[in-house]
């Protein structure tokens, strides 16, 4: 599924919402389906505090998705708020992707990322990004704690950011599409959100046997964005997003909740 991983881990972190008094971690969990059948399951960690954020993702492809792409992949970054802007700190993906360990650390000095780990190198698969295109550049969890800013102050998800995981260079961007009632489907969250319309465009880091045009061309998707429940962060409800190997591939969020109640139900 061409950067559907990254898109997806991306947009939960429209959580990160930073007004919360306090620190608390909020879980989400998550189906995504395509063609009728779960290809991935997701569960994502966020902890807030007025001055920074943390974000874990975690997720596995299943079904007839592992036999076409096995893999697995957990996702972190730390990062600081200041004057408006999200500022990461450290950033790590590591997993296994058709069983070949995959692993991505960046850190930041001033204001840009450094490639601290790169599990294989890039100059096995995809052209490296330059240095002037890394420059000001943020993780795709960042950028959409950012953008988040936004969300949970106006109600509306307007943004735009230039994003860099290590590999790739995109940018990135959102905009509001009005409010939409989610019917109930299943064991899903169902109920009244905000619609927002999101499209990357990869810039640098291509594959060298891919197509330059289509591997360039514009990725778009749909997210619904509401609070799962009374006093929740607003977070993303449904995903709509094209995959490569099965159509459009739909995120739902299942079940949200804190990290006390997460507690007690154990």
């Amino acid at each position: 599924m061409r950067q559907t991983p990254w898109f997806l881990a991306g947009l939960l972190a429209l959580t990160l919402a930073p007004r919360a008094a306090a620190a608390e971690t909020v879980r989400a969990i998550y189906d995504v389906y395509a063609a009728g059948m779960t290809v991935l399951q997701m569960e994502a960690d966020f902890e807030i505090t007025p001055g920074g954020y943390r974000v874990e993702t975690r997720m596995r492809t299943q079904g007839v998705a592992a036999a076409f792409i096995s893999g697995q992949q957990v996702s972190r970054v730390v990062g600081a708020w200041d004057a408006g802007r999200v500022v990461p700190s450290s950033y790590r993906s590591e997993g296994v992707w058709r069983g070949r360990e995959r692993l991505i650390v960046l850190g930041w000095s001033g204001g840009d990322p450094v490639v601290e780990a790169l599990v294989p190198a890039n100059d096995e698969e995809r052209d490296v990004v330059p240095a002037e295109a890394r420059r000001g550049t943020i993780d795709a969890l960042s950028a959409i704690a950012l953008l988040s800013r936004t969300v949970a102050g106006s109600g509306a998800c307007e943004g735009q950011a230039p994003v860099y995981d290590g590999r790739r260079r995109s940018d990135f961007a959102v905009s509001t599409q009005g409010r939409e009632l989610i019917r109930p489907w299943r064991t899903a969250w169902h109920g009244e959100a905000l619609r927002c319309a999101f499209e990357g465009r990869q810039v640098a880091g291509f594959m060298r046997d891919q197509e330059r045009d289509r591997a360039a061309a514009p990725q778009r998707g749909t997210a619904w964005i509401a609070a799962p429940f009374p006093g929740a962060p607003p977070i993303p409800v449904r995903i709509e997003i094209p995959s490569r190997w099965f159509g459009t591939a739909t995120a739902v969020l299942l079940r949200a909740e804190t990290s006390t109640s997460a507690q007690r139900r154990q």
